[in-house]
């Protein structure tokens, strides 16, 4: 899923932490932000964290708005609080972006993934679909859940034909860690935009699989642009609110929801270098170009594998035809649903459907634009084994 806010807040800045190093931070408040320290058996590539947030803050602040004191603080007043010292930009109209970790986050989302970090309690058989935003979350989700959940249903009884894939595979950080039961524990999914190295220890100590995709960088610039202007009322001039060539500059200088992209990119892909068994990690461009083979080696991943006599009933065609972009636009449910309706991430199914294509960016980009995104992808991820180009 690509997060959108369905309120605009105007956001007070107030004191900034300094990042004295990777795992440390330097608080110019009274409170206390305690130390995380990871297990044994946490693979080294997720050593370097900042500091947790659990029991940040205590639960009793003086002067509360309005005069009143000892008035116990909820979980989003103390995330809050904590985010209040958190470097600041204002690049994206919507919310403010938040620094947490080394990556940037819009002010709900952050609450969201705090609340995770802290609350998240992973099944040991759990498998977590990890996406930056806009590089195919839905196709995934749609993907992973008619392949574990083939032999629930018949064809005309699989859930997503009538249920968006948001509502069949809930997000961590925003419906399971806001409420345990807003997932079915009989369905070892759940899905993420947090970046590796933010993910809550209980999922690197249970030893859940995870399932990344990635996409080209210019696209997911463009899917993210079109987005986000679409959550801007309708009759104004959008360009003077998030303009492209803006948001390219502060795209390619890291600024954006749960970026820098290069650096959530990179850190799955470590994580699969480091453990293959446990990291699936996937391109999106050669989902669409080899869908069949992508789909068997997700499937064998997850551990479901589809048997000879599935092949040969044709299942795999199957369930890509059900999952495929205009299937799954075409569904009553992505017309005319409303993904999470009573929380800030308030979105129209109809918002997660725009192209799925390879390439749109050159509808909207120069070819040199195009080429310094590219070079500054590649000067990332150099040395990490890992190139966009090679695929």
């Amino acid at each position: 899923m690509d997060i959108v806010y369905g309120k605009m807040l105007n956001v007070v800045p107030t004191t900034v932490v300094s990042l004295q190093s990777s795992k440390n931070i330097k608080v110019t408040s009274s409170m206390s932000i305690s130390q995380w320290s990871s297990a044994p058996r946490v693979p080294r590539i997720v050593q370097p964290r900042q500091a947790r947030v659990y029991n940040a803050l205590p639960l009793v602040h003086e002067a509360r708005k309005g005069g009143e004191k000892d008035t116990p603080l909820t979980q989003q007043d103390k995330y809050k609080e904590i985010m209040s010292n958190f470097p600041r930009r204002d690049d994206w109209v919507l919310q403010p972006l938040y620094q947490y970790q080394g990556f940037w986050y819009f002010q709900d989302y952050l609450v969201g993934l705090l609340a995770a970090q802290e609350n998240f309690k992973p099944q040991p058989s759990d498998i977590v679909l990890c996406t930056y935003p806009k590089t195919g979350t839905t196709w995934l989700k749609a993907l992973a859940y008619a392949i574990v959940t083939r032999s629930k249903f018949n064809d005309s009884e699989n859930p997503l034909l009538t249920k968006a894939p948001h509502d069949c595979v809930p997000f961590l950080e925003i419906d399971a860690a806001r409420n345990a039961s807003n997932r079915d524990p009989e369905i070892p999914l759940v899905a993420t935009h947090i970046p590796y190295n933010s993910l809550p220890t209980s999922i690197l100590e249970s030893g859940c699989k995870l399932v990344y995709l990635c996409r080209d960088p210019k696209d997911v610039l463009i899917s993210m642009w079109h987005f986000l202007r679409g959550k801007l009322p309708e009759g104004i001039d959008k360009d003077s609110y998030i303009n492209l060539n803006n948001s390219f500059e502060i795209f390619c200088e890291g600024i954006s929801s749960n970026g820098p992209y290069w650096d959530h990119v990179l850190g799955y892909w470590k994580a699969r270098v480091e453990s293959p068994e446990e990291v699936l990690f996937l391109v999106y461009e050669d989902l669409k170009k080899d869908t069949v083979s992508n789909v068997k080696k997700l499937a064998e991943f997850m551990g479901y594998p589809f048997t000879p006599e599935e092949e040969k009933r044709g299942v795999v065609q199957q369930i890509i035809d059900l999952c495929s972009f205009d299937s799954l636009r075409n569904m009553k449910a992505s017309k005319s649903g409303v993904y999470s309706p009573d929380s800030p991430y308030t979105i129209r199914n109809t918002e997660f459907f725009r192209k799925g294509t390879i390439g749109d960016w050159k509808n909207y980009f120069s070819e040199e634009m195009g080429a310094r995104l590219d070079q500054i992808i590649e000067e990332k991820l150099n040395g990490s084994g890992f190139s966009f180009f090679s695929h």
